[in-house]
């Protein structure tokens, strides 16, 4: 019998269980993959488990990176996917459902005003 570590149950459960109802949305948001300088992306889309978003360049699955949403601190999360300039991550730690909202309602709001 093998053992999973709480990452691995994680990473299943957050590509299996694909409950977490992925919001799509334009947010600029700063993206930094480990050992790599950061670059300024747009977030595609947001969940409780995760986010994919603009990337040119192919980066590895599994690799460990950060999202900065704008006025948030850095989002650990790991890739699991790049594809055609996007790249799909999971989160280290679910969202709090609140934070989410909260995100998701600015920026819908900020989509919405006259002018954008």
């Amino acid at each position: 019998m093998t053992t999973k570590s709480p990452q691995d149950i994680y990473e299943l459960a957050a590509q299996e269980d694909r409950s977490a109802i992925r919001q799509r949305i334009s947010i600029p948001a700063g993206f930094r993959a480990s050992g790599t300088k950061g670059f300024q992306t747009a977030v595609r889309d947001l969940s409780l488990s995760g986010f994919s978003a603009t990337a040119i360049s192919r980066i590895p699955p599994r690799t460990m990176c950060w999202l900065t949403l704008p006025e948030m601190e850095a989002l650990p999360a790991r890739v699991i996917w790049w594809e055609d300039g996007l790249v799909g991550c999971a989160f280290e730690q679910l969202l709090n459902p609140t934070v989410l909202e909260t995100v998701l309602a600015r920026w819908r709001s900020q989509g919405s005003a006259p002018g954008n």
